[in-house]
């Protein structure tokens, strides 16, 4: 058994810390004793929050807002905060985490930040195994903030229960700010800063919004009224209790109906496509297989072989080096 198994599942904070580490790393060795971990850690489910929204929005204000909130009810929090990677180290910025220092010095909290490393989606590379120990932890809800908003940052939503999109008032033609990909994936749309001068505004944007989810197609595991639009400011604290009791009612609504457990079981069948696609893209990077790609590409690139034909006589060597 892991000698981080027992201090993780009962909550010791620099144990997650050093399992997460664990799981991030690439060593070989690293690897087999994070899969046999993961595999030991007992089946305990938190709340999944999916977090995206614009630059300047303030999601890590938020965060800290609504994660002192829940921590004020008795519950345990934890934040996966995606990180842009360093361009120097590689390693994550940790901008997220000095913005929550409320929260970073809460004993029901744990923040954790993550460098995307380069990888597409708005999380980190192992995202689903920091949740995983999260969960084994005991902590009641898993808070997974992306990157920020892009088109291709819905991948958060695959990996959560809720997924809350983040926007400010008066930022201009906001319908046309963010991509109608990312709104079909929204359970809640949360419109922040509702305070002061822009309070007008956040209601307009509100109703903007509330008008655009009208007009999607409505989602077999949405309830009437869902997706909707809110306003909140993580400044004043209004609205966050409603948008928490909001996240509540959809969740529940979708355990009563089925769709909490079908969405957990695609959630893992995606994470086993996932290591799958990264294994096989592993096996290119050995330095047989390098070679192969790099006397291959130059072919193509003289113009002697076509591009779909080379990559099938490599697809045909690894299926060949696995036969024998």
């Amino acid at each position: 058994m892991d000698d981080l198994l027992t201090p993780l599942v009962q909550g010791d904070r620099r144990a997650l810390s050093r399992a997460i580490t664990l799981v991030e790393s690439t060593h070989s060795d690293h690897r087999a004793r994070a899969q046999a971990l993961l595999a030991a850690l007992p089946d305990r489910q938190a709340l999944r929050i999916g977090l995206s929204g614009t630059p300047g929005v303030g999601k890590s204000t938020f965060i800290e807002a609504f994660g002192t909130r829940l921590t004020g009810q008795g519950l345990g929090v934890a934040v996966l905060a995606v990180d842009p990677s360093s361009t120097r180290s590689g390693g994550s910025i940790l901008g997220d985490k000095t913005r929550m220092e409320l929260l970073s010095r809460d004993p029901r909290a744990f923040i954790r930040p993550s460098p995307s490393s380069a990888h597409l989606g708005g999380v980190a590379r192992r995202t689903r195994e920091a949740i995983r120990l999260c969960e084994a932890a005991g902590y009641d809800v898993v808070l997974i903030e992306t990157v920020g908003v892009g088109q291709s940052e819905t991948l958060v939503a695959e990996m959560s229960d809720l997924f809350v999109l983040l926007l400010a008032p008066a930022g201009g033609d906001e319908l046309q700010g963010v991509k109608r990909g990312i709104m079909e994936m929204a359970d809640l749309i949360l419109v922040n800063k509702a305070d002061g001068d822009l309070l007008p505004p956040a209601r307009r944007t509100v109703s903007d919004y509330a008008g655009a989810l009208r007009l999607l197609r409505k989602r077999p595991q949405d309830p009437e009224g869902f997706p909707k639009a809110l306003p909140v400011s993580a400044a004043t604290g209004a609205g966050l209790d409603d948008a928490w009791d909001q996240m509540r009612q959809l969740v529940q609504w979708r355990r009563d109906h089925g769709h909490f457990d079908r969405n957990r079981a695609d959630q893992a069948r995606d994470w086993f496509l996932a290591e799958l696609r990264a294994g096989l893209l592993a096996q290119l990077d050995r330095p047989e297989a390098r070679r192969r790609v790099e006397d291959l590409g130059r072919a193509v690139a003289a113009g002697d072989l076509p591009p779909g034909q080379a990559a099938g006589q490599v697809l045909d060597w690894l299926a060949g080096v696995h036969a024998q």
